[in-house]
């Protein structure tokens, strides 16, 4: 199969937005962070904020919780795929209103649950929509918009989510505990149906040249194969090593990331250090992460992406394997310094190297099969973690087992040559 082209036809906007003193594509950044910002019903640590109180109303044990939210984390990821294909169908405009719609309702109806039935289907529809399918198209309203800066884009687009993820945090917290769980989450669905639908509606658009526009206004004739826009098509994607090495290795970090921030208190305290120095860690992880995803998305510029996520995985392998011997409160700011730079790397890489690599025809196709493969890691990884310590009695196996496969992603993501499209061959 050969390259596909994006469709150009011109929208009935074009002309104003070009005549608007800034490039488009950062408006579509904006309400990408916001979109990525509202999956926080979706995902764990906006889950987390309810569960005590919605397990105390169910009487639900927190084994079987556990059980359910796994289930429902595996088969919600099955959404990726299907919305990634709407997307390059359909446009981003379209498949976020609907997906924000969805969700909104969903999380309404999580709200008025009152039995294990009834929570498993909605805890499912809501990771299935927030973590996987409003995901891929927060990530592919970005994508859709950029070529030759895509990789400061999904900079700032990070910086901007850092942000949007902590204000939505503290504000749910604070609903939770003034009021009432139920009332939190139904006020979170209103604010999807009421305020990122109509949003997404008035101020996403498909694609630059839809709007007659050329991405980062410098489209050149002479971008190399899959980029600009064309693009190769899923299956072309899948046959690649550029993509496994690429997606085995940024899974890899969400499955190491999940379960290190889930258990990050009990893994400190394994280590001999107290709550003061959890707190301490978590601070370090998002202030070191903000200012990695800014220096990512300059380097992108610069860098190539393969080389750009070879580092990120070689400063996370290191830091795996220092952990099990800190014993010093340096060591533990040196190693939260170390890992959330890592994780600042390898978040940005991971937003951008896909539409980079691939181009942007299928980008929502190929976003979706990544994020599918991600999710399913950030499920496995508190799992691995808590056998790896229920089978040695500590966490140096897990930490000391994966250090070496981050450290040879990392070098095959640094060795990894450039995709290079295989044209189809005529039979005329």
């Amino acid at each position: 199969m050969g390259m596909a082209v994006i469709d150009t036809k011109p929208s009935a906007v074009g002309n104003y937005l070009a005549r608007l003193p800034f490039y488009y594509g950062w408006v579509n950044v904006l309400v990408a962070a916001l979109a990525m910002t509202a999956t926080l019903p979706g995902r764990t640590h906006g889950l987390g904020l309810i569960t005590k109180p919605l397990l105390s109303d169910l009487k639900i044990s927190d084994v079987w919780y556990s059980e359910l939210n796994f289930l429902a984390i595996l088969i919600g990821a099955a959404f990726c795929l299907p919305v990634g294909r709407l997307i390059d169908r359909l446009g981003t405009r379209v498949v976020l209103t609907g997906v924000a719609c969805a969700l909104g309702v969903v999380v309404i109806l999580m709200s008025r649950v009152e039995d294990d039935v009834t929570l498993f289907i909605t805890l499912t529809l809501v990771r299935g929509l927030g973590q996987g399918a409003l995901s891929v198209v927060s990530l592919a309203i970005v994508g859709k918009w950029f070529t030759r800066r895509l990789g400061l884009a999904m900079g700032v687009f990070a910086v901007l989510l850092t942000f949007g993820f902590i204000g939505s945090i503290l504000g749910l917290r604070a609903v939770v505990e003034e009021y009432h769980w139920r009332t939190a989450w139904s006020g979170t669905g209103w604010l999807l149906l009421l305020g990122l639908a109509p949003i997404g509606w008035l101020l996403v658009r498909k694609t630059p040249e839809a709007c007659g526009l050329a991405p980062d206004r410098e489209a050149s004739s002479d971008q190399p194969p899959g980029r600009g826009t064309e693009g190769v098509s899923l299956g072309q994607a899948l046959r690649s090593p550029s993509f496994w090495i690429f997606s085995l290795a940024t899974s890899l970090f969400n499955l190491l990331w999940s379960a290190i921030t889930l258990f990050n208190e009990k893994i400190l305290n394994e280590q001999g250090f107290g709550d003061k120095t959890f707190d301490l860690v978590m601070a370090l992880l998002a202030g070191s992460g903000l200012i990695s995803n800014l220096l990512a998305g300059w380097l992108a510029t610069r860098w190539s992406m393969g080389r750009l996520l070879g580092l990120g995985m070689i400063l996370l392998a290191g830091s795996l394997v220092a952990f099990p011997l800190i014993d010093s409160q340096v060591h533990v700011i040196l190693y939260a310094l170390v890992l959330g730079a890592s994780g600042g790397i390898i978040t940005v890489v991971f937003f951008a190297i896909y539409g980079h690599t691939f181009g942007r025809a299928h980008l929502g196709h190929i976003q979706g099969a990544a994020q599918l493969l991600s999710v399913i890691a950030s499920a496995l990884g508190p799992v691995i973690l808590t056998l790896s310590r229920d089978g040695t009695g500590s966490y140096d196996l897990f930490f000391y087992g994966l250090a070496p496969v981050a450290g040879v992603l990392g070098l095959c993501a640094w060795k990894v040559r450039p995709f290079r499209p295989v044209p189809a061959v005529s039979t005329t």
